[in-house]
């Protein structure tokens, strides 16, 4: 059968999500990660579903790609079909075709894992590495240190402190009370905890959402941040330390995050959470 582009519905998001549970394993290039839906869902479920694509054969669903810009494109690819010609060439012209209904035209990116064919061919179309992201990870095979401040898991009557803290951490965050009960309503939030971090004076001075994948895979970080009022004083790597302590609760086998290298300070509060830094990896991107 031939390779078959998919936008799916709704009620077809579980089965993406399914998907990318299968596809994560210690060791794997960055990817796409169920959390990175969830994330995204905090706009509510039919953004995120206009914001996905699939691409399946013989009915079996082979790559997932999440819009999460209308310019960038975050793909990933089942482990033993990253080499896969095939899908190699149906991924090229899906992402270099406007007319396809996956990129613009214009200058686009792509995030892609760095073993597969993909990576190979676009650059053969004139496509340029873009910016260094550096990933980084936690075992989770001993326990987690107590990360020496109060932390809260955020239910919904909690949720209002968290939104609050998200503001307060990104300066172009809009996030409220409202889109936390949209993430937490998808379906990958039945995996998730979002925990604010509390100093002595009971401010809320930081907070994070961990995405387990399931028990024996990695959970990820996103976002984590620290209250701008409130920096300097080790609340970053408390709340790191906070949510390495509920992915290991989760089942998970390691905690991952990614951040821009240029983001010294982030890399450096996760190094100082005891994770370890990996390799650079970096989008592609197609000028203009």
């Amino acid at each position: 059968m031939a390779m078959v582009l998919g936008k799916p519905e709704v009620d077809g998001l579980s089965e993406a999500v399914g998907v990318l549970r299968e596809w994560q394993y210690d060791g794997a290039p960055t990817q796409l990660h169920p959390g990175d839906l969830g994330w995204f869902g905090r706009f509510g479920a039919e953004a995120t579903a206009a914001a996905v694509r699939t691409w399946s054969r013989d009915g079996r669903i082979l790559a997932v790609g999440l819009l999460d810009e209308p310019r960038l494109l975050r793909l990933t690819i089942a482990p033993d079909a990253r080499r896969d010609e095939e899908l190699a060439q149906q991924l090229l012209e899906d992402l270099t075709g406007p007319e396809r209904g996956v990129l613009p035209a214009g200058k686009v990116s792509v995030e892609a894992p760095l073993d597969a064919l993909l990576q190979d061919l676009l650059p053969e179309r004139g496509w340029n590495a873009g910016e260094p992201w550096t990933p980084l990870r936690r075992d989770l095979a001993r326990p987690v240190k107590d990360p020496g401040i109060r932390i809260e898991v955020t239910g919904p009557e909690q949720a209002h402190a968290r939104a609050a803290v998200q503001r307060a951490a990104f300066d172009r965050s809009t996030f409220t009370e409202a889109h936390w009960h949209a993430m937490a309503a998808g379906s990958p939030y039945a995996d998730a905890r979002c925990l604010v971090g509390y100093d002595a004076r009971g401010n809320a001075v930081a907070a994070v959402t961990v995405w387990s994948a399931g028990p024996g895979k990695p959970g990820l970080l996103e976002p984590m941040g620290v209250h701008r009022e409130h920096r300097g004083h080790g609340h970053g790597k408390a709340i790191t330390v906070a949510a390495a302590a509920a992915l290991r609760e989760l089942g998970s086998s390691s905690a991952i995050v990614c951040t821009p290298s240029a983001n010294v300070g982030a890399v450096a509060t996760y190094r100082s959470a005891g994770f370890r830094q990996l390799p650079e990896t970096r989008d592609l991107y197609r000028d203009a």
